[in-house]
């Protein structure tokens, strides 16, 4: 092991790529069920990283599964895929996997295979129960397939999490290293457990990556436009220069980014930030985060699937018709260089 986690709060382990053996994952059949944001990456640093043998499962006919063959990987249904496949990697989105794994999966696998998740939500909250037979393990990036593919390109390595559910070979953590390792994970492979996987990624989405992010900008932008301010002034300051706070909280830490900002800035924001960051919206997380922790928001979430996503497309429409979206179309349209530099490009 490269590193103890020295320094961590909970001392938690951390591998590297010298802890991995790719020989190992190099010798498996590998089945990617999936070839979306995430699976496309994996398919393909798998493959330069000298697996031979990596099956993509796709519906007939669909974009994904002809992305996969045009890129040269042998496309099947998700259950040939996984008959002959040592590791079937589950890279569909969270709502399907209960449905392809009951389906598709658990009667066509073989004994003693390797399932590997990509994020632990189905297994966690229940709606995925592995045959006994299977090493269940984990094998997570820290970020979106396409910065994984664009770190190993790079040859930076990149960093993520793994966990072992279940080893009934005795093998399951030297796999999941191995396959990290192949994926790019080299940097950093820390070590954690499907429940705090899964609650952290979704209380950080909830409240700060997606939710919280999003409103802020949202409620600022509209009192600046409420006030008479604009709307392309507020874009600008609630909008467009989060990107460049956030890269340098990203290279350097927050008290890094204060450093690097004014001092007129950052004297407001030591004012300002906790008036808006208040206990109310502290104590409204612990709720958030107990939802998460019971079951409740995974719950809502496969009904809704179940139901149809009448709500969720209601929500995507009112989110889509703010104000600040035309406002964001018609600005980012003056900036070419968002293009060249992967702005503006949507999830598959």
């Amino acid at each position: 092991m490269s590193t103890s986690g020295k320094g961590l709060t909970n001392n938690v382990p951390t591998y590297t790529s010298a802890d991995a053996h790719v020989a190992l994952i190099q010798a498996k059949r590998v089945a990617i069920i999936g070839y979306g944001n995430q699976g496309e990456a994996h398919a393909l640093n798998l493959r330069e990283s000298g697996l031979a043998n990596v099956t993509i499962g796709a519906r007939e006919g669909s974009a994904s599964g002809e992305k996969a063959r045009a890129a040269g990987f042998p496309v099947t249904s998700n259950a040939q895929a996984v008959r002959d496949a040592d590791v079937v990697v589950l890279g569909a989105p969270d709502e399907k996997l209960p449905d392809i794994y009951a389906r598709d999966l658990a009667p066509n696998m073989t004994r003693g295979a390797t399932l590997l998740f990509i994020h632990g939500f189905a297994l966690h909250f229940g709606f995925i129960a592995p045959r006994d037979d299977l090493d269940v393990i984990l094998v997570a990036p820290a970020g979106p397939g396409a910065a994984l593919r664009a770190n190993y390109l790079s040859g930076d390595g990149y960093i993520g999490l793994i966990a072992i559910h279940r080893d009934a070979s005795g093998q399951a953590k030297p796999l999941a290293l191995s396959y990290g390792a192949a994926i790019g994970l080299g940097a950093g492979m820390i070590e954690t457990t499907f429940r705090e996987e899964t609650e952290t990624d979704l209380f950080g989405e909830q409240t700060v990556l997606c939710g919280g992010a999003g409103e802020l900008v949202r409620a600022a932008f509209d009192t600046l436009v409420d006030a008479g301010y604009a709307s392309e002034l507020a874009y600008f300051e609630c909008l467009h220069q989060l990107k460049l706070l956030v890269d340098l909280m990203h290279t350097r830490g927050i008290a890094g980014m204060y450093r690097a900002i004014s001092n007129t800035a950052e004297y407001g924001a030591y004012r300002t930030g906790p008036r808006v960051i208040d206990a109310h919206v502290r104590e409204e997380m612990t709720h958030v985060l107990a939802d998460i922790r019971s079951g409740k928001f995974a719950r809502a979430w496969m009904a809704e699937n179940a139901s149809g996503q009448k709500q969720f497309a209601e929500m995507r429409a009112r989110a889509a018709a703010h104000p600040i979206e035309s406002v964001g179309i018609r600005l980012r349209a003056l900036m070419q260089w968002l293009s060249r530099t992967g702005g503006g490009k949507e999830k598959p």
